[in-house]
């Protein structure tokens, strides 16, 4: 990790000096002093002494990179042993000139030693997180300059994905008059990651000459970042325990400039897509060189080496295809690095967690391969989960907020949102459940389908309308359930595939009531473990997608309504149906969210006391099995609605399909209700005759 970080904070070489020309302020009384005024309201001073903090900061960064540099070439280790003389001395001769060097270097930079430049590692580790970012956010919006309060805001964010309030924050500015895209920038982005997005995005328009010269340049600039990264990074080993007591050895002095994870991640990236685009502009050449590179990492992957073939074949078969020469060094380097780390953790102690992947096996000493395995499986999940949040899009309702995600859940596609619904609306859903008992579509009078123990209440959005319809429920409470399940797809939509449309696959308004007299003794589930597209089989470790599996469902989701009850609680559980990973307790606007594969196997507690209701939902990116229910009581809404503004029959020659659908629930915060345009043709389908009503929640 911080390695990663060394990459993130490479900063411009700005500095920020005092009155003494030359003379750079250390940055932690800066900060100091800053947030000193931050807390005193005095927004302005706060601001200029903040961002002067940062500009120190980057100025010693850049100091400290540029004297390491220098002194690594005026006293290089040689490698070899001089004619006379130990080589323990020419070794030690170096370690003090170098030292000596850099000392000297330093105070001429700096215009004051070097010591005064040291802060502690709480102040090191807020710059790291970026923290100043968040103060300056909140004082530039006090000041109203917006425009830096969101570039120091989204600054933040992006060190900082999983910070809550920070996303609601950057929603609000989303939606604030004035604020425009090119605001959402970030102040701390390094030159590789800002060449290797131009890249795709030449690369998505399919510019590929374009994109091969960005994706170049990024490799190359990520390979210049990781250098400047390695000097920053050079020095004794510092204990976050024990920061002032700290007396480094001298293995900790001497191997200080091989420590730190390699960031394989930046080159798997730029490998595999690199690859691509090259062989896009017919260079198969070069496609095949980048291909050889990969398989420097992983020698064994099959697709890379099926595609040399193809490459050899096209080549020539005498044509010779070897590695680029910067990943061939980058790679050998590392190899090095890590026998010795391994060699000084197995005999002098210490810890090393390899932050790669591609390590090879012999590599690691017998004794430590089973705690390297633990470990790699644990980045494995971070790298997951990293990937999971890049691809979260932002919420599109003001005071919803996200109590548990993924990695708090032990799992992949999760989420719990809160706040979905209001207290009120809660009690008028409720009010529909029990208008509607008895006859809502629910299984022919049996209690439920998958225990005798509780009764079931099932309630669809059309059998909702009709009800409303005929005057037997409010029509409001019949919109309510429409709005709240659109409310919910919106939501979903946007956090986990934003950009890409779900449909309703299916909803459903359901109630699960124990039945007093059968909980004597009970063992069985509400709801037995499941997945929701594909038939979970926990002998064999699989799930097959097949009928009667719905196999066109992408994600699930459930809108709790009460939580006066007992029992009725979801869980999450490995593929054995087991081992349980998560639960959740359900509450009124809880809205618990997951993808409907393998991934996420779930049931519901046993409902022991009172009565469970929620709204059931399913969503599908496929079109042709969107849920043709809802269409037909959307169309019942707009007519109802249209009834309503023309009461005296002026609309009867309308076109319904010029009309907006029901609007979504207003936004907590005020926020303007938005509508979705139905479409006309194709979609506007007739309602088949006989639905069999599913066994779901």
């Amino acid at each position: 990790m911080a390695s990663l970080l060394c990459v993130l904070l490479l900063l411009p070489a700005a500095a920020a000096t005092s009155p003494a020309a030359g003379r750079l302020v250390p940055y932690d009384l800066l900060y100091a002093d800053g947030v000193r005024a931050y807390f005193a309201r005095d927004w302005g001073r706060a601001a200029e002494l903040l961002q002067r903090a940062l500009h120190s900061y980057a100025g010693l960064r850049t100091a400290r990179r540029s004297c390491r540099a220098a002194c690594r070439r005026e006293a290089a280790f040689l490698g070899g042993p001089p004619a006379a003389g130990p080589w323990e001395a020419a070794l030690f001769d170096r370690v003090l000139q170098r030292a000596d060097c850099l000392q000297h270097c330093l105070g001429s930079r700096l215009g004051t030693a070097p010591s005064a430049h040291r802060a502690s590692l709480l102040i090191q580790r807020d710059f790291e997180r970026r923290e100043p970012y968040n103060y300056l956010q909140v004082a530039f919006f006090q000041l109203k300059k917006l425009d830096q309060a969101v570039s120091a805001a989204h600054t933040y964010f992006v060190a900082n994905p999983q910070h809550l309030q920070m996303r609601e924050d950057i929603e609000k500015y989303r939606r604030m008059s004035g604020v425009k895209s090119d605001n959402f920038r970030d102040l701390e982005a390094a030159p590789h990651w800002e060449a290797y997005e131009a890249g795709v995005r030449h690369y998505n328009a399919d510019e590929y000459l374009k994109a091969v010269d960005r994706l170049e340049e990024s490799l190359r600039e990520a390979l210049s970042a990781l250098e400047e990264c390695r000097d920053l990074c050079e020095g004794p080993l510092e204990d976050e325990e024990e920061e002032e007591d700290l007396q480094p050895g001298l293995y900790e002095a001497i191997a200080g400039s091989v420590r730190g994870p390699a960031q394989w991640q930046v080159f798997q990236r730029h490998t595999c897509l690199f690859c691509f685009v090259l062989a896009q502009v017919g260079n198969q050449a070069l496609a095949a060189e980048c291909a050889a590179s990969y398989l420097l990492f992983y020698p064994t992957d099959e697709a890379i080496l099926e595609k040399m073939k193809q490459y050899h074949k096209e080549l020539g078969e005498d044509t010779a295809v070897t590695a680029r020469e910067n990943i061939r060094h980058y790679v050998q380097r590392s190899l090095m690095e890590k026998k010795l780390i391994y060699y000084a953790v197995e005999h002098l102690g210490g810890t090393f967690n390899d932050p790669d992947l591609w390590t090879p096996d012999e590599l690691i000493p017998e004794n430590l391969k089973q705690k390297y395995r633990e470990d790699q499986e644990k980045q494995k999940q971070e790298t997951l989960d990293i990937e999971e949040i890049e691809k979260r899009g932002s919420l599109p309702f003001e005071g919803i907020i996200v109590t548990m995600d993924s990695q708090q859940m032990n799992g992949t596609q999760r989420v719990v949102f809160d706040r979905v619904l209001t207290e009120s609306e809660c009690k008028d859903l409720l009010r529909l459940t029990k208008a509607a008992r008895g006859t809502g579509e629910g299984y022919r009078a049996r209690r439920s389908p998958h225990t005798p123990h509780e009764r079931f209440e099932g309630l669809t959005v059309l059998k909702a309308m009709q009800l409303a319809q005929n005057g037997d429920v409010d029509w409001r409470d019949a919109k309510l359930l429409l709005q709240a399940s659109e409310k919910s797809r919106k939501i979903i939509e946007s956090y986990f595939t934003p950009g890409k449309k779900l449909h309703f696959s299916f909803t459903h308004l359901v109630c699960r009531t124990a039945v007093e007299e059968e909980q004597e003794g009970r063992m069985d589930l509400s709801h037995p473990v499941h997945a929701d597209n594909c038939l979970l089989d926990p002998e064999g470790n699989e799930c097959w997608k097949e009928p009667p599996a719905y196999v066109y469902r992408d994600y699930s989701g459930i809108l709790y309504l009460n939580d006066d009850f007992q029992g009725g609680s979801l869980f999450f559980t490995e593929m054995d149906t087991v081992t349980v990973t998560a639960k959740v307790r359900p509450k009124c606007g809880r809205l618990v969210a997951f993808s409907s594969g393998k991934e996420n196997p779930h049931g519901v507690r046993a409902v022991s006391q009172g009565r469970r209701c929620a709204i059931a939902l399913w969503y599908t990116h496929s079109a042709e099995h969107a849920e043709q229910e809802r269409v037909k009581a959307e169309e019942m809404m707009k007519q109802r609605a249209a009834e309503e503004d023309h009461p005296d029959g002026e609309y009867q020659g309308a076109d319904h399909s010029s009309r907006s659908s029901p609007e979504p629930l207003i936004p907590n915060g005020g926020a303007r209700p938005m509508s979705q345009r139905h479409k006309a043709g194709s979609e506007r389908m007739q309602h088949p005759k006989g639905l069999r009503v599913r066994d779901e929640f």
